[in-house]
């Protein structure tokens, strides 16, 4: 099928998008550390993705000390925001868009990367289950978390909200809520990683409430039609996975749907989550064909599409953005070769290893390939 689809235009909140191949956010661990700052690499890596009327949603960005990992960048200090600025304008220069992503790792967290070496913060005092990577690089269980008390949930929810307003102030375009692949907001949500009694757990609406409640403060800073969420309903990346969820999520998106968003981005199936594992889906349909009616904005779905499957989608309406990932890494000017129909250079994990800390900017475009 051509990629004609692609390249019709779309209105994104603000944004008016000239085609629909969104590159989605990718930690790409190379903030400056001690500060978790954005810095030039960055700069040079977003800005070689960047492209005219393209969307770029940026990688996952702590929201308080202790929210992330490693070198990831964060959005809660004014380096912070420094850092970032220089990302912004190098792609609002070549005429893109750019929202940040906003997150907490909750209990996938370590304690060696929280303030004073606490315990990672959580729903429950529940550990994930399976190994992680200790400060050493050697395999370990993961570290049992401290569960939040209620009175310390509102300046979780303010953090989200600082955290978006520091965006604003960077230049960014709109922010997106990261509910997927695990972490705390997902976290919060599903019955496995929450066992909770008061009114953040039992019911699904009480398991709901915090990322709604963080979305809904997110969107009075910002306005809703600059930010968007992610959700992967059927996702088991960082232990995450619900027995049944479609009452969960039919909720969830049910009451995302009341608030005028941007857009929502969901995470295929067969992508599990973050693209770590596979998961058996079989008769299980695409979250954003399952999902479609019950959302009536953009609808953005990511998960190992290449150029035919994501113009199939968008074509039958199920979707109205395709966000790639790992071939944006390989494929810096992907919008123009999917518009060319040219070769894909698919992304090698090894090079994660092989091309050291900088990262993923010298991959050739297309002309110099």
């Amino acid at each position: 099928m051509s990629t004609k689809p692609l390249f019709e235009p779309l209105q994104v909140g603000p944004c008016t998008l000239a085609h629909r191949v969104v590159m989605a956010p990718l930690t790409r661990m190379r903030a400056t550390v001690p500060g978790h700052v954005a810095n030039e690499l960055n700069a040079q890596y977003y800005d070689q993705r960047a492209s005219a009327g393209g969307l770029i949603i940026a990688e996952a960005s702590q929201v308080m000390p202790g929210g992330g990992a490693g070198s990831t960048p964060g959005i809660h200090t004014p380096e912070q925001i420094e850092g970032w600025k220089g990302i912004v304008q190098a792609i609002h220069a070549k005429g893109g868009f750019v929202f940040l992503q906003l997150w907490h790792m909750g209990r996938i967290s370590r304690s060696f990367n929280q303030p004073g070496g606490a315990a990672p913060i959580a729903p429950s005092a529940i550990a994930a289950p399976g190994m992680t990577m200790s400060a050493k690089g050697t395999p370990e269980p993961f570290d049992t978390p401290r569960a939040l008390r209620g009175d310390e949930i509102p300046g979780v929810i303010e953090a989200y909200a600082q955290a978006a307003r520091n965006a604003m102030a960077a230049g960014f375009d709109g922010v997106e809520v990261h509910a997927a692949n695990g972490y705390l907001l997902e976290q919060f949500m599903q019955s496995a990683s929450n066992q909770r009694t008061d009114a953040y757990g039992g019911s699904i609406a009480n398991r709901a409430r915090l990322a709604l409640e963080v979305t809904a403060a997110v969107a009075k800073v910002c306005g809703a039609n600059r930010v968007g969420i992610r959700l992967s309903p059927f996702g088991v990346a960082n232990s995450s996975g619900e027995a049944d969820p479609m009452p969960l999520y039919s909720h969830v998106i049910g009451e995302l749907d009341k608030m005028g968003l941007a857009y929502l981005h969901l995470i295929e199936p067969r992508a599990s989550g973050a693209g770590q594992r596979e998961v058996d889906h079989q008769g299980v349909p695409s979250a954003a064909e399952l999902f479609r009616p019950a959302w009536h904005g953009v609808l953005i779905a990511a998960g190992n599409f290449k150029g035919d499957s994501a113009a199939e989608m968008v074509a039958r309406g199920d979707a109205d953005a395709i966000a790639f990932g790992r071939l944006f890494i390989s494929n810096p000017d992907l919008p123009r070769r999917l518009q060319r129909e040219a070769p894909l250079t698919p992304y090698n994990r090894a090079t994660f290893y092989t091309r050291g800390p900088q990262g993923y900017i010298d991959y050739p475009e297309m002309e110099s390939a």
